[in-house]
């Protein structure tokens, strides 16, 4: 399971990466769990935090902010199929202050004697994640 914190609770969340929407790295409320700050403190300790960063480039813009948001979700996904029994992960990225963000350029490049644009995509600051055991 994976939470982040809303205010005075931590609540369980979906993954919601999506290359079209204005917040590309998202998390929407499942509402299957939702534990006060104080309460999920005392019962879950921090195991391990990690920072996940990942990488993109291509011709077709959405295509590689899509391909970029794929390979993260993949390491997330990765992460919780790791978790043993009463592990949850948790997201660290405080929302506005240090929110993990897509990041883009592009550049010029000479293909079959025309200019095309190349695109690269990543992830700045990274997502932090926390693997949570029961037991503070």
């Amino acid at each position: 399971m994976i939470f982040r914190r809303y205010g005075t609770s931590y609540e369980s969340v979906d993954i919601d990466f999506d290359a079209t929407a204005f917040t590309e790295i998202g998390f929407r409320k499942n509402r299957e769990r939702a534990v006060p700050v104080e309460d999920f403190r005392a019962a879950y300790a921090t195991a391990e935090t990690v920072e996940l960063v990942a990488e993109a480039e291509g011709l077709v813009q959405q295509e590689v902010e899509q391909l970029m948001l794929d390979r993260l979700r993949a390491q997330l996904e990765e992460m919780r199929a790791r978790l043993s029994d009463g592990e949850v992960l948790v997201i660290e990225n405080d929302r506005g202050r240090d929110q993990a963000k897509t990041r883009q350029s592009s550049r010029k490049v000479l293909e079959d004697g025309e200019y095309r644009l190349h695109f690269e995509s990543t992830v700045d600051p990274g997502l932090r994640v926390s693997v949570r055991r029961p037991g503070a």
